[in-house]
This record gives structure tokens, sequence and C-alpha cells, in this order.
């Protein structure tokens, strides 16, 4: 890493994040639904594109058992670490950490060996012209990540092994992915949307 970069950590206690899980926000959330959350019901989720690991955390805090797949070595220390720091934290922080297992390795690869219900993917996305783009954390998670170029390979494996949804965390005003079907639905956030591919026909070894 850059020099520069030597104090990024990923927080899960302080912050946005812990503001957020302090804050009781709810599974009527965007991501929430897109994910399959209801009343009754709580997925088990892959987020096949790990990076600052806020999505995995917050789905984990609304009880849902979360494999974080990350394939850039740097950014993978930096979510153990933040996973670490949470499970010290204790109370809810803890708890939810407890629900998130962090893999290193190739999503394209583990999905075929995961069977996971439900399926995230969060590419990398080109540079927005805002503020946004000067967090330090944005620009160190560029960095360590890269482009994502094989999202769409990414996708077609998700939507061939996710036995009941993938979901794809797309920016609002953009054309569609070249080259994956059209979603069965989307939920729209205020600068994010998220597709949602239904799978149909699969079964799982443990009912609902």
């Amino acid at each position: 890493m850059k020099e520069e970069d030597e104090s990024f950590v990923v927080d899960f206690v302080g912050g946005a994040v812990g503001h957020r899980l302090r804050s009781g926000e709810g599974r009527g959330q965007a991501l929430a639904k897109a994910a399959g959350f209801t009343k009754g019901r709580t997925p088990r989720i892959v987020d096949a594109t790990a990076g600052l690991g806020r999505d995995a955390f917050l789905l984990a805090s609304l009880g849902a058992d979360v494999t974080l797949i990350e394939r850039s070595a740097g950014m993978h220390a930096h979510l153990e670490d933040g996973i670490r720091r949470a499970l010290e934290a204790g109370g809810a922080y803890a708890e939810t950490a407890a629900r998130m297992t962090l893999l290193h390795g190739d999503s394209r690869e583990l999905l075929k060996e995961l069977s996971p219900e439900v399926v995230i993917v969060d590419p990398m996305h080109p540079p927005r012209h805002n503020t946004a783009l000067v967090k330090k954390e944005m620009r160190v998670l560029r960095e360590l990540v890269g482009a994502d170029p094989d999202q769409v390979q990414l996708m077609e494996v998700a939507l061939a092994h996710a036995t009941k949804r993938v979901v794809l965390k797309w920016p609002l005003r953009a054309d569609p992915m070249p080259g994956i079907r059209k979603p069965s639905h989307q939920i729209l956030g205020k600068n994010t949307r998220y597709d949602v591919f239904m799978i149909f026909g699969k079964t799982t070894d443990i009912e609902d």
C-alpha cells in the first residue's frame, strides 16, 4: 500500500457502519429487500465482492449468515482486522461479526463449491465525478481491488450456482450489465439500484 494510506482501516464499530447498526435500521432497507429478507425469512448470503464489507455487515446485523469473498490479499487483510475488532468490541458488534465468514479467493471458483442461496455482486464501477471519490477509503479500495474486468463472468457463475437469487448492485442510471439476462425486478435506492435475478427450479439440501 502507499504510505499515505497506512492509516486506512475497515471499521465496523465507528463511523457510518457503526452508526447504521446503532440506529436500528431494519429489513425495510433496499439491500435487505433485494436480498430476500422478509418478516419470517432470513436468507443465507454470499457477498462475492466483499470490498469494504459494509453491505455484508449490514446483512449480518439483520441476522443473516454471510460469507464474504475477497480476492485482493491486501483488502482481505483489512477485512480480517475489521472483523476481529468488531468481535473484540462485544455486544451487537460481536454478534454481527460472528455471523460473518471471510474467505480469500476468486468468487468465480468458490461459488461453485458453496451453492449459496443468495449471491450479492457489487463490482467496481467506473469513477464518478463527485466528492465521494476523494474519500481515502474509495481510493484505497480501487488501488487494492482494481477494475473488476471479469464482472460479467462473475455474474454468469453466480447465476449458475445460486439457488434462490442473485443481486447485482449497480449505479442507479447505468445501462444494464451487457451480456446478462434481464433481471426479474429492480429495487431503487438514492444513487444505487439493485437488479434482482430470481432463480427458479433449484432445490437445496436444507429446507426452509
